[in-house]
């Protein structure tokens, strides 16, 4: 994708003069969390850089290289995350050094679907706007389609990787677990969702990648203080009932509480 300015590759004047321009910024956030014995441990990164690689291609903005450390993973031995006050603490210091630079719009573009992560990523992009006015959106790619795509490692999140990276889907060893229903046994397969043997492809994946990336180029091009603040509020009242019933004070407690509930 030889038209995709990277920040990392540009000299200082082809910067200002994007800046200059009124790119937005494009930053990808991804994680290192267990998706099942089907899917990379990357998995949230590869869909974000892939999808912000498309999102700077189509808006001229500048892409910046993609972030892999999260919040709150999955609870797994191979699940990588950074403490929720650390988490939260970047996130708020990198908008800060993208505004310094000069930019005034931002899409942080989250692989990562954890309820205690999208919130955090929520906190400092409305921070950012009261503070300094920079309009942030961060959200998963196929948020802005409704919240009924943002399964786990089950028919969307493998769709798309099967319409990205197909070379990194291993369907088949979910058989080896011995459930039917891959949803039976989320402990074992890591599947929040409808059970991807029977519902991902790659035609799935590209389609709804494409109309998420249309919703995505649209609303760039017309983001406001107005919109966000309404967009946040209500991905913030899907999870209400989510915190009401695991948050006392500890994000990464109040997953841990969740997923033993959930698994049983």
């Amino acid at each position: 994708m030889s038209n995709i300015n990277r920040y990392a590759e540009l000299h200082p004047s082809e910067l200002a003069e994007r800046i200059k321009a009124g790119a937005p910024a494009i930053l990808p956030w991804g994680a290192l969390e267990w998706h099942g014995p089907h899917l990379p441990l990357g998995l949230d990164g590869l869909v974000a850089e892939a999808f912000a690689e498309r999102l700077a291609e189509r808006t001229s903005g500048v892409l910046f290289p993609a972030t892999w450390w999260a919040a709150t993973t999955l609870p797994h031995a191979l699940s990588l995350e950074l403490p929720a006050t650390l988490f939260e603490a970047l996130v708020g210091a990198i908008l800060g050094e993208v505004l310094k630079v000069g930019f005034q719009r931002v899409a942080i573009v989250s692989g990562h679907y954890a309820h205690p992560h999208e919130l955090l990523l929520m906190d400092a992009a409305e921070a950012a706007l009261s503070e300094s006015g920079l309009l942030v959106l961060a959200a998963p790619p196929l948020a802005l389609l409704g919240e009924e795509y943002l399964d786990h490692a089950a028919r969307w999140e493998t769709s798309q990787l099967l319409a990205l990276r197909p070379d990194l889907v291993r369907l088949e060893w979910l058989d080896d677990v011995g459930v039917t229903d891959a949803r039976q046994a989320p402990a074992r397969t890591a599947v929040l969702g409808e059970d991807p043997r029977e519902t991902a492809t790659p035609a799935q994946g590209e389609a709804i990648l494409n109309e998420a990336l249309e919703a995505w180029v649209q609303r760039l091009d017309d983001l406001s203080a107005a919109w966000l603040t309404e967009f946040y509020r209500r991905r913030r009242a899907a999870y209400n009932s989510w915190l009401e019933r695991y948050f006392r004070g500890d994000w990464e407690a109040a997953l841990e509480t969740w997923w033993q509930e959930l698994t049983g």
